[in-house]
């Protein structure tokens, strides 16, 4: 009883307040899910050439967009902590975030130029680096076009993706939902227009798809940015405080926010990693998997809230200086996940035949589908208590350190090993191979308890270098 209490006996307001800032951008994954789908369904009216080509490009960026994840995540710790500092030293607290949203531009704006170069120069020699020898030049050529045409999309996708995160970061999640509605119109209306050559428009093909995914981020970053730096009067941030003086906070903007970007870079790489194992063993096997790939999106969007909530609370309540509150509210999340788990296994359990059943498989590719269904099933009670966890709470401490090696250690020594050994030493069931591969989802959720109930991941964060209030400092563990 004592347990149950300690996970799901909350304050007043306090789920409430995780589901307000949790839905919207919960609806927001729901949305881009949506407009990946609807982006593949048109392209492929191309021809598989064509779909193949921008799937493929469309790995290179998502390279770029999961470091910019990391950047905004890594900011959101910050901001999130002094946004909480604001009642009791107001102008260290808002002087140090506004520094924190500078930082993290300069470095979303040079990242963005070194992708941008990339692209530009080397377009051939990326699409090759994900392409076997002797596979088809049509897909090379395709992939280029494709490329050339957004080379400037990095410059908006990644304002729009960290400005989104910093407002957020204050507990502004409306707007970005409605702007990424409007993006989910304008994306689907230029794709009509330039691929197919409708609305008066010239008929572009592949080069339309490319330009229509600009024009949408083009929009999104217009009202994002545009809110952020002239309108919003919750952090007052303007352009002119893009020239501040940040050389006494850098220091701790790269020991929080660049461990989360290697962290999540490393686990990019071994989700690659984890992909080559899957293609290696079949196409029945790949085929299967990406019969599951999208019912697991589905039910993960509700997750992805819900961490991103976990690391703004956190934040919000040490930076009010409350470390009991927020060890208290870390083990309520913790409950959340594991609730949260419970419901996505039950949804997967209900739709996984449905799904099984709508594509076109061979008896064989359904039978090993449904095992891949039941392997998920079990393991996203795992994920949603860790993604929570990590992602979210001991994130939102300042752990990010300790994270970065805990999540990377699980992966590459554990995990990536053991699907190896299982799927092509030992030659189990479909099942234990997935079950194997994702073996780091339920080790890191017993690690997270553990780490939880040591408090050790409740981190000191400075507003500079001249920072001495007790009133700012969490307690260093």
């Amino acid at each position: 009883m004592n347990i149950l209490k300690k996970l799901f006996d909350m304050e007043e307001g306090f789920y409430r307040r995780v589901l307000v800032l949790a839905l919207p951008i919960a609806a927001q994954s729901l949305i881009t899910i949506g407009v990946n789908m609807l982006d593949n369904i048109m392209v492929g009216q191309l021809g598989e050439t064509e779909l193949s080509a921008v799937s493929l490009a469309n790995q290179y960026i998502s390279i770029y967009h999961i470091l910019c994840m990391g950047l905004g995540m890594g900011a959101s710790v910050l901001v999130s902590r002094y946004w909480g500092m604001r009642e009791k030293e107001p102008e260290k607290a808002m002087t140090a975030l506004r520094k924190t949203i500078c930082i993290m531009t300069r470095l979303c704006v040079s990242l963005a130029a070194i992708f941008a170069c990339l692209t530009f120069f080397i377009p051939e020699k990326i699409m090759q680096m994900f392409l076997e020898e002797g596979q088809e030049l049509d897909i090379v050529t395709n992939g280029v076009t494709y490329l050339e045409y957004s080379v400037i999309t990095f410059f908006f996708l990644g304002l729009s993706l960290t400005c989104t995160i910093v407002l957020r970061s204050v507990g502004q999640v409306r707007l970005p939902l409605l702007v990424s509605c409007g993006a989910l119109f304008v994306n689907l209306g230029a794709n009509y227009a330039f691929i197919f050559g409708h609305f008066g428009a010239p008929r572009m093909g592949i080069a339309g798809a490319a330009l229509g995914t600009l024009i949408a981020r083009i929009y999104e970053t217009t009202i994002i940015c545009g809110y952020l730096f002239f309108i919003d009067k919750r952090i007052g941030f303007r352009l002119k405080h893009i020239f501040l003086k940040t050389g006494d906070l850098l220091g701790e903007y790269v020991r929080i926010s660049i461990p989360v970007l290697i962290s999540d870079g490393i686990l990019a790489a071994g989700n690659t990693a984890v992909a080559m194992v899957i293609g290696r063993l079949g196409q029945a096997f790949v085929a299967a998997n990406s019969v599951t790939a999208t019912t697991q999106m589905m039910s993960s969007v509700m997750i992805q809230g819900v961490c991103q909530a976990g690391a703004i609370v956190t934040g919000q309540t040490l930076g009010e200086g409350e470390r009991e509150r927020a060890q208290r509210q870390g083990y309520g999340f913790l409950g959340f996940g594991l609730a949260l788990g419970l419901v996505s296994a039950a949804f997967i359990v209900l739709v996984s035949e449905t799904v099984i059943s709508s594509f076109n498989l061979s008896t064989g590719t359904a039978d090993m589908a449904r095992q891949l269904m039941n392997a998920i099933s079990l393991i996203v009670v795992f994920q949603a208590t860790n993604s929570i966890m990590t992602k979210g709470v001991l994130r939102g401490g300042g752990d990010t350190k300790v994270l970065m090696l805990a999540d990377n250690v699980f992966l590459w020594v554990l995990s990536i090993p053991l699907g190896i050994l299982a799927g092509f030493v030992f030659g189990l069931s479909p099942f234990w191979i997935y079950v194997c591969l994702k073996s780091d989802q339920i080790t890191k959720a017993i690690w997270c308890v553990i780490r939880l109930h040591s408090g050790k991941w409740i981190k000191r964060i400075k507003t500079g270098k001249d920072d001495t209030s007790e009133e700012l400092q969490a307690s260093e563990a």
